[in-house]
């Protein structure tokens, strides 16, 4: 059995975060497993506000010598790490990895909102880890971070800054939700591996129930690669999976909700 690893946070409401990934994961007929590197809460007493508390540097290091020297992987799903700290540790661990292991870099910069984690975040993602990425999965507000603009506004915008992520070294770039710039309004997402230019459209459907569907898009691109397709082929079935979940969306409480799993599930198995 193929071995993937989540290097990412814990969702305390499970939507995101390693319950995502090791949920996708499992489904995929793969042995997943983690290295933790914050904890993210939310406050019901307090609008659903998020609380941020990293692990601690010693204990993400165990964790990575654990998984990767100890056990061994075929595949890795970046998703928050959440200060420059840590992403310099798990750049420094990816540089000892031997052989050409497909790495999807999820550049998680926000829980929700447009404010950056930290201030020297997004600058981290951008120097440290994009360049292994063999697909880098960001939304719309991580791709103009990452690309060193301030906002994308349009589809041509959005080309433009995927062409900026790619000269940062990675494989490919698929940049999330590009759809909601068209009119009519879409679902599609971006992908562009300096070669081939793709506008994966689908329906747009109007919900703020989409907690989670980053992390689990890019679960699904890391497992695909894990399994043997190609990186364009990745993308295609995650985003398939994607949007068979979220016709079936649902409420998590009366601040969030969630693609349907098992929906999105049953794309992989057709």
């Amino acid at each position: 059995m193929k071995k993937i690893l989540t290097i990412a946070g814990s969702d305390s409401s499970g939507g995101a975060g390693i319950q995502a990934d090791l949920r996708t994961f499992a489904k995929h007929n793969l042995y997943g497993f983690c290295v933790l590197t914050v904890i993210v809460t939310m406050d019901p007493k307090a609008n659903w506000s998020h609380g941020v508390f990293p692990i601690e540097i010693k204990t993400i290091e165990a964790q990575l010598n654990t998984a990767i020297d100890g056990v061994g992987v075929d595949a890795i799903k970046l998703g928050m790490l959440p200060t420059p700290e840590i992403i310099s540790l798990v750049s420094q661990k990816l540089q000892t990895l031997k052989g050409n292991i497909p790495i999807v870099v999820d550049p998680v910069m926000v829980c929700k909102g447009d404010a950056p984690l930290f201030p020297e975040h997004a600058k981290a993602i951008r120097e440290e880890l994009v360049s292994f990425a063999t697909v880098v999965t960001p939304n719309l507000f991580e791709a103009a971070q990452l690309a060193g603009v301030s906002k994308i506004t349009t589809y041509e915008e959005a080309l433009i800054a995927a062409k900026k992520i790619m000269e940062l070294g990675c494989k490919a770039v698929a940049i999330t939700n590009v759809g909601s710039l068209m009119e009519p309004k879409t679902s599609g997402d971006l992908y562009y591996d300096g070669e081939e230019t793709l506008l994966i459209e689908g329906a747009f459907i109007d919900t703020h129930h989409t907690h989670g569907l980053g992390c689990t898009f890019a679960a699904h691109v890391a497992a695909n690669l894990c399994k043997g397709y190609s990186k364009r082929e990745a993308t295609v079935l995650a985003k398939e999976a994607i949007r068979a979940g979220i016709k079936r969306h649902f409420a998590l409480n009366s601040y969030v909700g969630t693609l349907n799993f098992e929906e999105s599930f049953k794309a992989i198995e057709e």
